[in-house]
C-alpha cells in the first residue's frame, strides 16, 4: 500500500523540518512569514522520541509526509490534536496527507481520544473537509500574531472519510493550537 506509514527516527529530525517548510512555502508565503512561522515547523526530537511522529515513505524509505499527534493535557485526556500534517510538494495530491490524516486519527483512537482539533492553514481547509472535519470557526494562530486560521474538529468515534480506501485523495496541510504548523497548511 502506498505510502507506507512508519514512526520516525530521531536522526530525521533535521530533514523532516526540512519537509516543513517546503511544504509551507509550496502556498507562496513571503520571507517574513516564514521566518515567523519557522518555529511552529520543527520537528522535534522529543515527540520523535514519544512515538508521535509518523512520515508517510515511498518503496525506497524516502519521507513523503510528516504528521504530529499531541494528546492535549486535559481531563478527561480524551482530545488529540493534528500537532502537524505536511506534505513535500512533489508527493501532494498522491494520497499522502490523506494517509497520514487517517493513521494519526487511527493512533488516536488507539490512545483513548474521542475528538481530534486542527488549526489548520487556510490552504488546507478544503482537505480538511474532505477528511471529514467540521470547521468550528476561527482561532488564533499559533505563530504569527494577528492571525486567525480555521479550527476543525473530527468526532473520532466515527470512520473519517475515505477510512476504507487507501487511494483516497489528498494534497494539503494541517497543524494544531499547540503551537506547531501543519502540512504546507496549518496554523500558521
Amino acid at each position: 500500500m502506498f505510502p507506507v506509514i512508519r514512526l520516525a527516527r530521531v536522526d530525521e529530525a533535521g530533514a523532516l523540518t526540512a519537509l516543513c517548510r517546503r511544504s509551507k512555502a509550496h502556498w507562496g508565503y513571503d520571507a517574513a512569514f516564514m521566518r515567523l512561522a519557522a518555529p511552529a515547523l520543527e520537528v522535534d526530537a522529543e515527540a520523535i522520541g514519544e512515538g508521535r511522529v509518523f512520515v508517510g515513505v515511498d518503496g525506497d524509505d524516502r519521507a513523503l509526509g510528516v504528521a504530529r499527534l499531541d494528546i492535549l493535557d486535559i481531563k478527561p485526556p480524551d482530545v488529540a490534536e493534528l500537532g502537524l500534517l505536511f506534505v513535500d510538494p512533489p508527493a501532494m495530491g498522491l494520497g499522502v496527507g490523506a494517509a497520514l490524516f487517517r493513521h494519526v486519527a487511527a493512533e488516536a483512537r488507539r490512545r483513548g481520544c474521542r475528538r481530534m482539533t486542527i488549526l489548520a492553514d487556510p490552504f488546507a481547509a478544503p482537505f480538511y473537509e474532505r477528511m471529514g472535519a467540521n470547521c468550528l470557526g476561527q482561532a488564533p494562530s499559533d505563530a504569527i500574531p494577528g492571525r486567525t486560521l480555521p479550527l476543525y474538529d473530527v468526532d473520532l468515534t466515527r470512520p473519517v472519510a475515505h477510512e476504507d480506501h487507501a487511494d483516497a485523495a489528498a494534497g494539503a496541510v494541517a497543524s494544531a493550537p499547540s503551537g506547531h504548523l501543519g502540512l504546507g497548511q496549518t496554523t500558521i
